[in-house]
Formats: C-alpha cells, structure tokens, sequence
C-alpha cells in the first residue's frame, strides 16, 4: 500500500475528530444543561459572578448543540451539504471560543473585587451591572467574529455553495492571514493576559492582607489557584490551536512556497488541535462547582435534599 499524503486529512477527521467531538458532546451537554437548569430554577439570589457563570454555560452549551452533526458528518465521510449550516456551525464555534475566555476574564475580576470588596459594596460587584458587562460581551465577541461570515461567504461562493471549509481553509477578498492574526490577539492574547493578571493581583492582595483576613484565607486561596487554574487551562488549550491555525493559513500562501506534503502535515496538525481547544466546554462545569460562591453550596443542600426524598419514596410500605 502506497502512503498519499493527502488523505491524512479523510483519516483524522472520521477517526479522530469524530469519535472525539461526540465525546465532548455526551459529557459536556449534560453538566452545562444541569448548570443551566439548577440556575434557572433552584438559586435563589443572583450575584454577579452567577451572571457570568450562567452566560458561559449557555455559549458552552450552545456550542456543544453543534457537534453531533460533525461528528455524524466527519464518522460517514460526507461533508455539510447545507451552507446555512455550514456559516452558522462555524460562526457559533468561534463566538464560544472567544465569549469563554472573555467570561472568565469577568469571573476573575469579580473575584478579585470580592476579596477587595467583601461587603460587595463596589458597583462592579451588583447584578445589574454584571448584565450590562455581560451584554457589552456578546457584542464585542460577535463584532470581532463578524468578518468571518464575509470570509465564509466569499468562500462558498467560490466553490459553487457546495464546500464548507473551516476557517484556516477560506479564501476570500479578505486577508484570512491578518484576520485570523488579529482575531487572535483581541480574542485570545489579551484576555490571557487579563486573566494572568487578576491571577497575579489576587496573589499580591492575599499577600498584603493576610493578617486581616486570617479566617478566610483558606476560601480566598482558593479563588487564587482557580483563576491560575483557568488560565492555564486557556493556555494550554487554546494556545496550540491559535499558533497551527495562523501557521495553517501562512503555509497556503503563494508567498510561502509550501509544498504539497508539508501544507497536508501542516493541515493535519491543525487538525489535531481544533478538539483540544473545544475541550474547554466540557471543563468549564468545574468552574461553576469552585467559582459558585453559595450557589456551590446551595446547589449541593438540593441534591442532597432530593436524594433523601427519593431514598425515602424507595423504602417498603
């Protein structure tokens, strides 16, 4: 048997990219469901870090709604015959990639302001504003994603309506290179570093006053390692996809003078990558169980309230 480097592509995505997207759909839709829902019907006050836990939960779960139809798609070797399809799978994946990482840049600061701010005094800290940040959120994200509609249109267009490539694949009037560039700074570098920062500004405040809050240190410890924690999990997540993705894009440019293997090795690398970084909605659910404030607690006290419900319906008359 002959090895064709262009079919390297076929092969990962049907086995690779398939089994793994119905993976993350099977665990991630029913803990950001069950976030959503116990949100919806079992927490009693809003907070602000509620607002933003339930806005993530929501693009998560909007999101992994999309992925049994690749799964099915890449699993019998068919592509996406709808176009309408096609512009709204790829425009959703890229606004949850984006809106999670901006969302938990608000969920550290609003840890941060919490451990300034015990009383929940600053204005930040109301709910009201939380949905005001969070609605300046949506727009900004979908604001940064729009182009991408340009680009998949163009794209489309070009291939008679009949192919639908991801986003390192389209070609169009627009530059995919500097795009896909830009979009990685505003989208992803910089609310890294947003939440490097809050990580780091929380570590120097525990410092400057453990004295004072003795009695808490060990709940405000425990913000500081879960906002480390989130950002080493955008890190190293997202960071892989974003560097393949732009070096995906530069290799097919004529100025690149890439051959044929190396841009499907290229290709196939990426490929790689793009399951990893949509790992993070099925990872966020850990967050809403350490980032939850009471809502942990209370949602716990219903759990083990219905249990004890349905331990006693169980027993014999």
């Amino acid at each position: 048997m002959v090895f064709n480097c262009t079919e390297i592509d076929d092969l990962l995505e049907r086995f690779y990219l398939s089994p793994f997207y119905g993976l993350e759909f099977c665990i991630g839709f029913p803990g950001n469901l069950m976030v959503v829902l116990a949100y919806l019907f079992c927490l009693p006050k809003w907070r602000s870090c509620n607002v933003y836990l339930f806005n993530l939960a929501i693009s998560d779960l909007i999101f992994l709604c999309t992925l049994p139809r690749l799964s099915f798609l890449y699993a019998n070797h068919q592509k996406e015959t709808s176009y309408y399809a096609c512009v709204i799978n790829r425009y959703v994946l890229h606004v949850n990639l984006y809106s999670s990482i901006l969302f938990m840049v608000w969920l550290s600061m609003d840890r941060f302001l919490l451990i300034r701010h015990p009383a929940r005094n600053h204005f930040l800290l109301k709910p009201r504003v939380a949905l005001v940040i969070t609605g300046l959120s949506w727009l900004a994200v979908n604001a940064e994603v729009m182009p991408l509609i340009t680009l998949m249109l163009q794209d489309l267009q070009s291939g008679n309506w009949s192919r639908c490539n991801d986003f390192a694949s389209l070609q169009g009037d627009v530059s995919a290179l500097g795009y896909s560039m830009g979009l990685t700074l505003t989208g992803y570098i910089l609310p890294l570093f947003g939440l490097c920062g809050f990580s780091h500004r929380i570590w120097r405040l525990l410092q400057t006053q453990e004295t004072a809050f003795q009695r808490r240190t060990t709940q405000y410890k425990r913000a500081v390692r879960v906002v480390a924690l989130a950002s080493v999990m955008f890190l190293v997540l997202y960071t892989p996809y974003h560097v393949m993705r732009n070096v995906r894009i530069a290799s097919r440019q004529a100025w690149a003078g890439v051959k044929l293997c190396t841009r499907m090795y290229i290709k196939s690398l990426y490929i790689l990558t793009r399951p990893l970084a949509f790992l993070h909605s099925v990872i966020n659910p850990v967050f809403y169980f350490l980032m939850g404030d009471k809502c942990r607690h209370f949602l716990l006290a219903k759990f083990r309230k219905l249990g004890r419900k349905q331990g006693q319906s169980g027993e014999p008359l």
